[in-house]
């Protein structure tokens, strides 16, 4: 996940000049195939490919649980998935014809309208309480967990809470998109999609795309470091998801769903 690099440092308070190896994020391409067939391409760091693909998969709305598949083998950069017969093949629109980058998942999409998929899970309905205090101390935990952030300070990291509020899977990534993909994959593997009673812990922002990934893993919540933009609010909203931003340094901001919260009355 990290490889290492001869950079200079300089300090301006100093004056001082030194060069030393430095630990640096990998990012590489890695190519998702369908029997075989190239789906797309995603900038990502290495490691838990085949949670990766699956977990794309699930957010692209083309699987959403485990016996939707037949096989998946890891490949020199690439992954194939066999899909289960009854799976329809993914509608050509949601096939990427550029990179789909570290930054943003969604950017390569041929059409924007295939964005707004129509989720399998119904969010709203899941009955998910949240302790305050476990929201407000998800980010430290999420912290504890990101080693190779602590060489690199450049990956973005996903955690999933189960309902007995344990930290159960971390994945990192350089791609925000990509941790949650990975944490999703792993899910699905373990048998667990939809994660109802779950909770989805990101490091960064909480964009539209994280929202939607979220809910067609059927994750009734999502808790994000930093802010979320309006547009995944107003999906958060519609699907009845609870979305929390800024939760750090014991507090947090609650967008949607705030009824989940078991707060003190006021």
């Amino acid at each position: 996940m990290t490889t290492r690099r001869r950079v200079l440092r300089h300090d301006t308070t100093t004056g001082a000049t030194t060069q030393r190896p430095d630990s640096l994020a990998v990012e590489e391409p890695l190519e998702v195939r369908l029997s075989g067939k190239a789906f797309t391409v995603t900038m990502r760091t290495p490691g838990h490919d085949i949670d990766l693909a699956l977990g794309f998969l699930v957010g692209e709305g083309v699987i959403g649980a485990a016996e939707d598949v037949v096989t998946v083998r890891s490949l020199d950069a690439a992954v194939d998935v066999v899909l289960a017969p009854h799976v329809p093949p993914p509608d050509p629109s949601l096939e990427r014809h550029v990179y789909t980058s570290s930054a943003c998942g969604v950017c390569g999409s041929a059409s924007l309208e295939a964005v707004d998929k129509v989720a399998r899970f119904d969010v709203s309905t899941d009955p998910l309480r949240l302790d305050p205090a476990l929201v407000a101390g998800l980010p430290d935990r999420l912290r504890e967990r990101q080693a190779a952030f602590d060489s690199t300070g450049g990956l973005h990291a996903a955690g999933l809470v189960d309902p007995d509020g344990e930290l159960v899977v971390v994945r990192e990534d350089v791609g925000r998109h990509n941790a949650v993909d990975k944490v999703v994959g792993w899910a699905l593997r373990e048998g667990l999609v939809p994660l109802v009673g779950h909770v989805l812990q990101v490091s960064g922002r909480a964009s539209f795309e994280l929202v939607q990934k979220a809910r067609l893993a059927g994750i009734p919540a999502l808790l994000a470091v930093s802010a979320p933009s309006s547009l995944a609010v107003e999906l958060a909203d519609d699907a009845g998801m609870t979305l929390v931003g800024f939760s750090r340094g014991g507090r947090f901001t609650a967008y949607t769903r705030s009824d989940r919260l078991d707060l003190p009355a006021s």
